[in-house]
């Protein structure tokens, strides 16, 4: 067993040597091998370094090549484009010459397009070979927007009327003609093409196809309302200078009804038409020669008004409200036109501010200048007069109260304070109102001030002219009860009502100065007369209210001297009676008036007479025929004074 170990030993090592040297034999080659390989790769840089050397500027080289062929690709392509449009110029040119109609609307915009752009793309490349072709494309596109813009002329031109009766649309109701769908779309186009081929160049207002529109539609608007702005005029002259004007006889509420309807149609063309910047200006533009008839017109009118204050200033009232109305509507709907309205209504506006404080003063002036007034006391045509143009004021109350509210109470005292109430042409808006104002209330105001200075003015002229109480007593209370009668029986009323104090202190002026005869009168039936104390009688004087009065005993009482002086006093008052009794028949009074008169005579003289006649009538005992002092018993007064009612 041990000597097959040992034997077995030597065989492993010798194999385990025998790998051990195959080993070394293989990395010995190894070695040689990486020797090799490392005299290779060194060999390998040295040539990778010399390709560099030489390979770097090549590289450069056809990096710059190659930018330099694409720029010249870009260079051939970008020639090529500008042959293209020279190259078709001749087609484009021929679609221009036929022109929209012929060539077609959509196919000749869109000929233009494209010129339009080769045009952008030559003047970009700014070379000096495409200049004479730049300058024909220029002349090709100017062409083509001015046949364009004729175009649009000569379709705008055919479907507007050279005039229309705005009559036949009013009376029958209908609406103002427009322009059809049709024409909408294609003077729309035109027009979007226009403006996209000026963008920039010029404002919207002055834009060619804005300046075509407003003068072909602004001849039609004015020659369609000319006739409206004549019958406005000739309206106002009335065969009866002094008759008063009257609510809706005058032409101005139909030309405003016409020129309301025909503006307001023809915004709605241009918003159909025009893009919305340029609404507001292209309608004011074709508006304003029918604006500067209408300005022409009020013009007219005003200096009518002015001609024809105290009758026609309620037509100057009637122009207000229907201008003011026609400019809110207008502003509503399309939000212009307000300050040009304003503008052309200014006059009439301030005339008839003016008109109020003028009238004022042309009632007391017309007043002060009368000469002679009747001596009956009868009331004067001014007083009728007056009332009369207050009465018509209220038929025109809402323009009356807005422009109350606008000079302010109280301001028409003075002509030049009513006069300077507004600042500037815009027609007042709320917010230039005193918004506690009430033009019902300041027109009130202005009613009274108007009775109180034709009252103090009458007043004035007959202390002056009729001198004797009586009579100026009949003159003012005739003018109160016409006054307050026209108050009453018409729409002054409800205005007035609660506000006649005024016409209550003329009254008792009035009913003083009348009574004043009365006293004159009655002076004689005061008992100035002492009875002693032991007379003849032996009874002293009866005093009022002690029962039956016994006129005998009374006379029997009174000596020769006190009886003459009784006697006296029936004889003048007697005369004084008489005499005022035939003035008071005689006087002209108003119903009203002769029995307010009557019954202040009767409660004034009627007692004092019965008390005087209970005590003093045995003075006439025992005549007979009438001859006696005392002419009326108590029931015989009383009669007379019934007669006077």
């Amino acid at each position: 067993m041990a000597v097959g170990l040992a034997n077995g030993r030597p065989a492993a090592d010798e194999e385990a040597r025998a790998e051990v040297d195959v080993l070394n034999s293989r990395l010995e080659k190894t070695t040689q091998l990486t020797k090799k390989i490392q005299a290779c790769l060194g060999r390998l840089e040295a040539t990778g370094k010399s390709v560099r050397d030489v390979a770097g500027p090549l590289n450069g080289e056809t990096r710059r090549l190659q930018i330099l062929g694409n720029n010249i690709d870009s260079v051939i392509a970008a020639i090529e484009r500008l042959r293209q449009p020279a190259d078709s110029k001749n087609d484009e040119e021929q679609i221009i010459r036929m022109g929209p109609d012929k060539a077609g609307l959509s196919n000749y915009l869109g000929s233009i397009k494209r010129l339009n752009k080769a045009l952008d793309d030559m003047k970009a490349s700014n070379l000096r070979s495409t200049q004479q072709t730049v300058a024909e494309l220029q002349r090709l596109v100017k062409l083509g927007n001015s046949q364009l813009e004729n175009a649009f002329d000569k379709l705008l031109r055919s479907e507007t009327p050279r005039m229309i009766e705005p009559l036949h649309f009013i009376t029958k109701n209908k609406a103002f003609p427009v322009l059809s769908q049709d024409k909408f779309n294609k003077l729309g186009l035109m027009n979007s093409f226009v403006n996209q081929q000026t963008a920039g160049a010029n404002p919207p207002q002055e834009s060619p196809v804005a300046k075509i529109y407003a003068e072909i539609r602004s001849q039609y608007l004015s020659s369609s309302l000319v006739n409206m702005a004549a019958a406005s005029s000739n309206t106002a002259k009335k065969k009866n200078p002094d008759a008063i004007y009257r609510a809706g006889t005058n032409g101005i509420g139909t030309y405003a009804q016409a020129m309301e309807g025909l503006f307001l149609s023809e915004y709605e063309n241009i918003c159909n038409i025009f893009t919305r910047e340029d609404w507001g200006s292209v309608f004011q533009a074709t508006c304003q020669p029918a604006l500067v008839e209408l300005g022409r017109t009020l013009r007219e009118l005003n200096g009518h008004i002015k001609q024809h204050m105290n009758t026609d200033c309620y037509l100057a009232y009637e122009i207000v409200e229907i201008i003011s109305a026609l400019s809110n509507n207008l502003e509503a709907k399309t939000g212009e036109l307000k300050s040009s309205l304003a503008a052309s209504l200014k006059p009439v506006r301030e005339t008839a501010k003016s008109s109020l404080a003028e009238l004022l003063e042309d009632t007391k002036r017309r007043v002060n200048s009368l000469q002679t007034l009747p001596q009956d006391g009868a009331p004067i045509p001014i007083i009728s007069e007056t009332m009369q143009r207050l009465q018509t004021m209220v038929d025109f109350l809402r323009p009356i109260s807005s422009i109350m509210v606008s000079l302010g109470d109280g301001n028409w005292k003075s002509v030049s304070a009513s006069r300077s109430g507004a600042v500037g042409d815009a027609i007042p808006s709320l917010a230039s109102f005193d918004v506690g104002a009430d033009g019902k209330e300041i027109f009130a105001h202005y009613c009274i001030d108007t009775i109180e200075a034709l009252m103090m003015s009458l007043d004035g002229r007959a202390r002056l002219i009729l001198q004797k109480k009586p009579v100026m007593g009949v003159f003012l209370a005739n003018s109160v009860v016409i006054i307050e009668r026209m108050i009453l029986q018409s729409d002054l009323g409800p205005l007035l009502q609660g506000r006649l104090g005024v016409l209550e202190a003329w009254r008792k002026k009035a009913t003083s100065l009348y009574m004043e005869a009365c006293k004159d009168v009655s002076v004689h039936l005061f008992d100035m007369i002492k009875t002693g104390q032991g007379g003849r009688s032996g009874g002293g004087r009866p005093t009022s209210g002690q029962g039956a009065v016994d006129s005998a005993s009374i006379m029997k009482g009174l000596g020769s001297k006190d009886k003459a002086e009784i006697k006296e006093k029936f004889q003048l008052f007697n005369a004084g009676f008489e005499d005022m009794v035939q003035k008071h028949k005689s006087y002209s009074m108003e119903k009203e008036v002769r029995g307010q008169f009557a019954k202040d005579m009767q409660n004034m003289i009627e007692p004092l007479y019965c008390r005087f006649w209970d005590r003093y009538h045995e003075i006439d005992k025992g005549k007979k025929g009438g001859q006696g002092r005392v002419k009326w018993d108590k029931g015989g007064i009383a009669a007379v004074f019934q007669g006077l009612y």
